[in-house]
């Protein structure tokens, strides 16, 4: 296989923002990225998507935001020449800037500024409309087909209707090219989208201690190929996993009857919010609707479609370091035959290693037994039995089957290595990931490309 080669891809004075997955091409001929201003990309104000070739690194404008507004977080589809990215709103104002509840996803052919289209319709004005959402989506990302795209989601309307509604948690959602959907123009930021869109995960304002119960649900990714194999030999064809935040008894914070009594300090911190991994089974219909609205109502949140099943599948409490490795902003990675979804977590030392478990459930294995922490969100090879992540100042491969690790590019003073993306190319030759580059008194996010080690 022979050394590996990395190459800078851009140059420019500006940020190169890589999303955690979907950054290349379908043809793997270009690189998207977005140009939010700071380094860790918080700032939400990206007034154009881009792109990068591969081999020449020419630069193109894909799409130039409008009339004040800003988009980022860009994935390509896997199948055809299309993208989708967060947009935020036009002619931003006080009442309507962008934040988590007002910002949408969009989809565009590159090429054709004029090919933009709404992922999701958007209705603030009960009654809601079935198939739109109340507020805003973030990341979004093409299942394997190119067809489905999920998401994450916060509600404006319970954003804003603090007193009498249910809490407004971030969940995770799907946008289903099966029909556009068309909502009455009652509020100036009402729209038409281009698919039916519903949330697909379900949480609560309270969660049990010690249940499956779940406060958050977030960081989700697409589950195999074709999604994966039940022990009943039966295959569940589409789900995502995602990490939802439960509530456990916090040991460490003394005796709920201590001295302090019921409104101290101690009495508060009874319990302690752990990041766990949940998987949710998707019907093949998820336009359908269960008991209650698809859409909510003023003082609820959307519900998941009839069929849905949301399953936890790690069980960390009696860890030293209970929990998903979340300090480390990742997004759990299934394997292409969906037979384990990979995961950041603590050993008993506290370094963060991969972990894996079967979408079905069963024991957590630990893939790796490092004294170097993983430092960034990861991908899969397509051939699944390989990871891309950065350890130390370094991009590094590891085997999935042995934890086996080896090093694919190194920083060595010219760039620090990012922690926001390591993406194998689609056909697995290539990994893009993200590093800063001094540039006088200022650093500027690139974007570099490396040999995969599996390379044929």
């Amino acid at each position: 296989m022979g050394g590996c080669m990395t190459r800078q891809l851009t140059f420019r004075q500006q940020q190169h923002h890589l999303t955690n997955t979907g950054v290349w091409s379908w043809d793997g001929c270009w690189i998207y990225y977005d140009i939010r201003s700071d380094e860790n990309g918080s700032v939400f104000d990206g007034s154009r998507i881009e792109r990068a070739h591969t081999k020449t690194g020419e630069v193109e404008v894909v799409y130039q935001a409008p009339r004040g507004a800003s988009v980022g977080v860009v994935t390509a589809s896997p199948t055809e020449n299309k993208i989708a990215f967060i947009h935020g709103p036009e002619e931003p104002t006080p009442d309507w800037s962008y934040c988590a509840y007002h910002r949408r996803g969009v989809s565009v052919c590159p090429g054709d500024e004029s090919s933009m289209r709404n992922l999701d319709a958007r209705d603030v004005v009960d009654p809601f409309t079935p198939g739109a959402l109340r507020g805003g989506s973030h990341v979004h990302v093409f299942d394997a087909k190119g067809e489905w795209i999920s998401f994450t989601y916060e509600d404006h309307v319970l954003a804003t209707n603090l007193a009498n509604g249910q809490l407004n948690q971030r969940n995770v959602g799907v946008s289903i090219p099966v029909q556009s959907v068309s909502v009455p123009k009652s509020h100036r930021r009402n729209h038409d989208g281009d698919c039916f869109n519903v949330l697909v995960t379900q949480t609560h304002d309270r969660p049990e201690i010690g249940t499956d119960q779940i406060s958050k649900a977030y960081e989700d990714a697409w589950v195999g190929m074709k999604g994966y194999q039940r022990p009943d030999g039966t295959t569940q064809d589409k789900a995502l996993a995602f990490i939802g935040d439960v509530l456990i008894r916090n040991e460490e914070s003394g005796d709920q009857e201590s001295s302090n009594g019921a409104g101290s300090e101690s009495s508060k911190q009874q319990f302690k919010t752990v990041p766990e991994l949940f998987i949710v089974d998707l019907p093949r219909d998820c336009t359908v609707a269960g008991a209650e609205p698809l859409q909510g109502t003023a003082t609820t949140r959307p519900v998941p479609p009839a069929g849905t099943v949301q399953r936890r599948l790690t069980r960390t409490a009696d860890r030293v370091f209970p929990g998903l490795a979340t300090d480390v902003r990742h997004w759990p990675r299934s394997k292409p035959d969906g037979s384990e979804i990979v995961f950041l977590i603590r050993d008993d030392n506290g370094v963060i290693q991969l972990g894996a478990v079967s979408p079905n459930g069963g024991s957590l294995r630990q893939v790796t037994d490092g004294n170097e922490s993983v430092a960034s969100a990861f991908s899969i090879h397509p051939g699944g039995e390989f990871a891309a992540c950065v350890m130390g100042n370094s991009v590094c491969e590891v085997n999935l089957n042995d934890g086996h690790v080896e090093t694919v590019a190194k920083g060595d003073g010219l760039f620090r290595c990012l922690s926001f993306a390591v993406v194998y190319s689609p056909d697995g030759n290539k990994i893009a990931f993200g590093g800063a580059v001094e540039d006088g008194e200022r650093s500027f996010n690139q974007i570099f490309l490396t040999d995969s080690k599996q390379t044929s």
